[in-house]
């Protein structure tokens, strides 16, 4: 592990200190922090991605969505989102704008699916439609209310001229 070596002074007196030279061998310390990162490397967890499943359909059959039944929320700029029921010509729930979180736009999905179950007796079906001025965030951020609420059918299609329109009218194109 460690040896001493002594050699005289070399200067002849007889009562000279001596010179001890002291060497350290550390091959087991480099022995020891191998294990140790050996360790570390196999004992740690790495982040583990979150992803949410997304069942889409497949897309043979277009069979028209019944209006009545129907809630679709267009994302525009600066984490606003738009909401109404029904076609924006002729809407159940006239075109709303509000944010995201408990007071907007999930009390929303909420309060429109207890009305249409009650109305129709089934689920009701989400249409999101993100505008070319949305962000990422944004979209997921409504898949995130849309699973909290426990919605079961939803789908993400293009945004039409019509509801690009409203968005411009309403400031969050």
């Amino acid at each position: 592990m460690a040896e001493l070596n002594s050699s005289s002074a070399g200067s002849g007196r007889a009562r000279g200190r001596r010179k001890m030279n002291v060497r350290v061998d550390l091959t087991a310390m480099v022995d020891l922090a191998f294990l140790l990162i050996t360790f570390f490397i196999m004992t740690t967890s790495l982040a583990k991605p979150k992803a949410m499943d997304i069942a889409m359909p497949i897309d043979d059959d277009n069979q028209p969505v019944p209006a009545s039944r129907s809630l679709t929320i267009c994302l525009g700029k600066n984490d606003k989102v738009m909401y109404y029921l029904g076609e924006l010509k002729n809407p159940v729930i006239a075109p709303v704008v509000t944010g995201f979180g408990r007071e907007g736009l999930r009390k929303a999905i909420m309060e429109t699916s207890k009305m249409v179950r009650d109305k129709s007796g089934k689920s009701m079906i989400v249409l999101i439609k993100p505008s070319d001025h949305s962000i990422y965030n944004s979209l997921v951020a409504t898949l995130d209310e849309l699973n909290i609420t426990q919605s079961p059918q939803y789908a993400i299609v293009n945004i039409a001229p019509d509801d690009v329109n409203v968005l411009k009218q309403k400031g969050i194109y």
